[in-house]
């Protein structure tokens, strides 16, 4: 699958049928001409009911767009295909929903992102995180917070992190993953507060809302993220922001603490660690999933204590 980053209320949806190679060259060009914060380009592949399969290219706006403009820009890649694609006005409660219908559930490690009807996919040793229809982005199928769960799979078998921050937690996946998996609280916040309060919402569904630590502000200037320093931060964002808020997100890294970052596509990349470089932090490693990168980055500071997860 591949996906952009959704507008927190969009209006509407056009969706169209196509090849893998159609969808990807679409959900570049789509997302190069349209505003990030205002549009979403979403391609995932799906199965015809005589199991022969297919993508589905799917563009979310927060305002009307014009119909013919966009049907012109992918006529060049589709030719006449292009008046195949149809457009919806969706409501703020539908619009994740009709995002996830014919998904499977999402695994990193024993973590197993799913929506109520595949509770039965849940095996003893997993860590099962619910997630359904809501109005804020995250719902693990993206590139972006399944990379960040890997990275994270990676940091429990080096160690049990004290303290977890999760900046930018939209539904709240990452949080519920380090509450999960260590049994301890976690401070989570996001800029939007629809988005914190379905990530609270979430946090009682899943059942771990006494360790969840809940604030809507901007990067980490609320109390609750600013005091003290945190052994893992997660960042799942933009590169516009994460180059922002480099000097506020490194000061709050404790020494030898890891930093998880993603919401980038390849040529962000150099500009992000470039940012935190010049806060002294340094690439530990790369993962691109489905055209998105992940970086974990790192500080100075004493080894980490080893631990059994």
């Amino acid at each position: 699958m591949i996906e952009g980053l959704p507008p927190h209320r969009p209006t509407m949806l056009m969706r169209l049928s196509t090849t893998e190679k159609a969808a990807r060259r679409m959900t570049d060009l789509l997302s190069e001409v349209f505003d990030p914060t205002e549009t979403a380009v979403a391609a995932f592949e799906l199965e015809r009911e005589d199991g022969s399969p297919y993508w589905l290219l799917e563009a979310y706006f927060s305002q009307a767009p014009d119909e013919d403009l966009i049907r012109d820009l992918v006529r060049p890649i589709i030719g006449d295909e292009a008046d195949g694609a149809s457009f919806h006005e969706i409501t703020p409660q539908d619009w994740v929903k009709a995002s996830l219908d014919g998904l499977k559930p999402v695994r990193a490690g024993r973590f197993l992102i799913h929506g109520a009807h595949d509770r039965a996919a849940l095996g003893a040793a997993d860590y099962g995180i619910e997630i359904e229809a809501a109005l804020a982005f995250g719902t693990g199928h993206h590139g972006t917070t399944r990379g960040c769960l890997l990275a994270f799979v990676d940091e429990l078998r080096r160690r049990r992190p004290r303290r977890v921050l999760d900046v930018g937690t939209g539904t709240g996946i990452l949080a519920f993953a380090a509450a999960k998996a260590l049994r301890q609280a976690v401070v989570a916040g996001d800029i939007d507060p629809v988005a914190v309060e379905v990530a609270r919402a979430n946090a009682r569904l899943n059942r771990i809302a006494p360790w969840l630590k809940l604030y809507a502000g901007p990067g980490v200037r609320h109390p609750l993220a600013a005091r003290g320093r945190f052994d893992v931060i997660f960042a799942n964002i933009l590169a516009r922001p994460l180059m922002g808020l480099a000097p506020s997100i490194a000061a709050r890294l404790a020494p030898g603490g890891t930093l998880i970052l993603s919401g980038l596509i390849d040529r962000d990349v150099n500009g992000v660690l470039s940012a935190y470089a010049a806060q002294g932090l340094k690439l530990k490693r790369r993962r691109n999933l489905e055209g998105w990168a992940t970086l974990v980055l790192t500080g100075d500071g004493d080894k980490p204590r080893r631990a059994r997860v």
